[in-house]
């Protein structure tokens, strides 16, 4: 938004416009305090100055921007194409080695990203990498191995790349960060701006949002008043999301904005932790959104079966492909979701995936020290199960020749897509995709249920399942999976010779 934060942003840019500053910019602060718009905006404002060499948004929970596995090369197929004089040297390099896809980052570093880097001719622009988010990796080893890598950026002669990174303040990053030269990188905290600075900006957030209210639901003048504005910035206490939900929580009052907000203001805190503001809007809007209809003990129990498996899964779903997976009348699942808007992301298009506006809201659901309601705490073992028992649903129902085919050794490239799309929907392929991880994750070793589930999988649909991944471009991590699986099972020899008799048959 306009006329905030403009002393850190003229910051940052400054540092990206100086030929002698540091190779890392690391802004650190604590959750919801604005670390992600931040990188966006500066990644935006990039962009638009052919400044953005590239970018990677990790986050916690999904499966390729929640690990390190895909970080390197994502960022070097950007890197071409920000830079096309590189393509050609990241071209030869893959040429060289074609399994560095399979290699450690180190390797991938080294020869996707340095070495080309190294020997590209020299440039007089200055490019910089955004990296947001970086404790949200799951790898707390491979957080501070990439750490080490980047700052070998520094020496680089020929092409100028600087690095701009966002993460909360956890220990491993200030050891990795501790590790490097102090030339490498500069700090910036950002819950240690002073308060009034960020209040200010809160203030404005939130005249600028609820303003527009008056006119529409016809208020007094004037709405919102001094006096309210002042405690909702007190109510944030410095967190940008509590005013941003806060905000969305009063533009969707069914009846118009006064209810929500008498709510918002009479909310207490409940817990004395760090997230307790935070906590509190959440628990309020949700007591609201959920239990304020009829049959709220349904409407509860429906909240934890469809939201829950919404901060559970490893990739975004449609509205309409989450009832497809969990089973469920397409209008159950809307009905859901539409009166949590202030804390969801559910787009007017059905075929867009639904997200979560932060992720504090995920972490709120998991953790019943910080959800007290337990109506709306999230089991996620069990959600992980459920998730997985109806992956298996979904996977026993593929056959041979999933998609009509004309004849064997047809190409991949000659079937369209649409027919792929049409003979594996979006939530059949999400199963295929994912299922080990959720049984993984919810703990099943130990039901006999499971385990015949499994057998029976890998009796009667194992072939199926390998044809739809291949269908899908998805059979290399089939293989793993299965790698996978055999090692997980290895616990009993009978089911161990049973797993490896499938699969080398």
């Amino acid at each position: 938004m306009q006329d905030t934060r403009v002393e850190l942003r003229k910051q940052i840019m400054d540092w990206c416009d100086d030929p002698n500053s540091k190779c890392i910019f690391w802004l650190n602060g604590m959750a919801g305090t604005g670390k992600s718009t931040i990188a966006r905006t500066i990644a935006r404002e990039l962009a638009e100055k052919k400044r953005l060499a590239a970018s990677f948004f990790f986050t916690r929970g999904k499966k390729d921007i929640g690990h390190s596995r895909m970080f390197f090369t994502t960022i070097a197929a950007q890197l071409a194409n920000s830079l096309p004089v590189l393509g050609t040297f990241i071209s030869d390099a893959i040429d060289s080695n074609r399994d560095i896809f399979k290699q450690g980052l180190r390797e991938q570093w080294n020869q996707l990203i340095l070495n080309p880097l190294k020997n590209a001719p020299t440039q007089s622009i200055q490019l910089v990498v955004v990296i947001d988010a970086l404790d949200e990796c799951d790898s707390m080893q491979d957080i501070q191995l990439i750490l080490q890598l980047i700052a070998e950026a520094k020496d680089l002669d020929t092409v100028r790349i600087k690095v701009f990174l966002t993460s909360r303040p956890e220990l491993p990053i200030f050891g990795g960060f501790r590790q490097l030269s102090g030339e490498t990188y500069q700090e910036f905290i950002l819950h240690n701006i002073p308060l009034d600075t960020v209040n200010a900006d809160i203030s404005t957030f939130f005249m600028q949002k609820l303003s527009p209210l008056k006119a529409m639901h016809g208020l007094g003048t004037p709405w919102p008043d001094e006096q309210i504005i002042e405690q909702l910035v007190e109510r944030a206490a410095g967190l940008f999301i509590y005013a941003a939900t806060t905000v969305r929580f009063i533009q969707d009052g069914i009846d118009g904005p006064e209810e929500p907000l008498s709510l918002v203001l009479s909310a207490t805190k409940s817990s004395p932790s760090a997230t307790e503001h935070l906590d509190s809007i959440y628990t309020t809007l949700l007591q609201h959104s959920v239990l304020g209809r009829r049959g709220y003990q349904e409407c509860a129990a429906r909240f934890r079966q469809v939201v829950g498996s919404i901060v559970v899964m490893f990739n975004t779903m449609s509205a309409r492909n989450l009832a497809q997976l969990l089973r469920m009348p397409f209008k159950m699942v809307s009905g859901t979701l539409d009166p949590l808007r202030s804390v969801l992301n559910v787009p007017e298009d059905e075929s867009q995936p639904v997200r979560l506006f932060h992720l504090s809201f995920r972490g709120f659901l998991l953790d019943s020290q910080r959800c007290s309601d337990s109506r709306f705490q999230v089991d996620e073992k069990e959600r992980h199960t459920s998730l997985f028992r109806k992956c298996m649903e979904h996977i026993s129902q593929l056959q041979e020749n999933i998609c009509n085919l004309w004849g064997p050794g047809v190409l991949i490239t000659e079937i369209p897509g649409d027919m792929i799309q049409k003979s594996i929907p979006r939530h059949v392929q999400y199963a295929c995709r994912y299922w080990l991880d959720h049984w993984r994750l919810g703990g099943l070793l130990a039901l006999e249920e499971d385990i015949k589930t499994l057998r029976q999988f890998l009796e009667q649909h194992f072939l199926h399942w390998l044809e739809g991944l291949s269908l899908i471009g998805e059979v290399s991590n089939g293989a793993n999976m299965i790698i996978a699986l055999e090692e997980i099972l290895s616990v009993s020899c009978n089911t161990h010779y049973f797993i490896q008799r499938i699969v080398l048959t």
